[in-house]
């Protein structure tokens, strides 16, 4: 799997290819997601049981699809199971920590990639249920958070992404029953901005000249 094809995204002292650690942790998700035993998820109780739900719950719309549910899974196995020490665990997040510190210092980045028309949103959705009914329940835990900060590529995708907000009409938490009825008002404690990344970009000084106010709005002005 070739990534820079000339592009410059691989040099010498960073080679660009996730491609196997990335299968050797789907081997390890797919044999820990058939393990019958909840007690041996190694996940807190709302984690497990937001994993049944989204596994065997009878929904009466869209179910999410596979791939959708192991994305979540994989992030996770990675957060809760992979994180206790252990040769395991250790191996991945050496790697993970690697190659953040290579390309991103500071900020420490798990990336989940899905092909378009995979449900990104949806996987969102779920994400935001984990990690903010977890967080509710369980106040001094590090691993978990009820605040999240969603940058989008443009204004339009930015509106489609209010689904994300809990107190949304069309709330994906509620209408597409991603979260157990007991649960929702965990969701509801969640504070989520939305914006796109333009927000973020260093703003430059105009070189034009400012246009000279005309007399009668100067006075009105004072």
């Amino acid at each position: 799997m070739v990534f820079d094809s000339g592009g410059g995204l691989s040099t010498a002292a960073q080679e660009y290819n996730p491609t196997p650690i990335i299968n050797e942790i789907r081997t390890y998700v797919e044999a820990w997601r058939k393990l019958p035993n909840p007690n041996d998820w190694q996940v807190t109780p709302e984690t497990a049981r937001l994993l049944q739900h989204w596994r065997h719950h009878a929904f009466h719309s869209v179910r999410p699809f596979f791939c959708q549910v192991e994305a979540v899974e994989t992030a996770i196995w990675l957060s809760q199971v992979a994180s206790k020490p252990g040769k395991r665990g250790d191996k991945f997040w050496e790697h993970i920590k690697g190659a953040n510190e290579q390309a991103n210092p500071e900020l420490l980045r798990l990336a989940l990639k899905l092909a378009t028309g995979a449900g990104k949103t949806t996987v969102m959705a779920m994400l935001i249920a984990w990690q903010t009914i977890n967080a509710v329940r369980h106040p001094n835990s590090k691993t978990f958070s009820r605040g999240f900060l969603i940058i989008t590529p443009g204004i339009t995708i930015r509106d489609r992404l209010r689904v994300l907000m809990p107190n949304d009409p069309d709330s994906y938490s509620k209408g597409r029953e991603l979260v157990p009825g007991d649960m929702l008002p965990d969701v509801d404690r969640a504070k989520i901005v939305i914006s796109n990344y333009h927000a973020f970009k260093m703003r430059s000084g105009s070189t034009l000249p400012r246009e000279p106010v005309p007399f009668s709005r100067a006075a009105d002005l004072n």
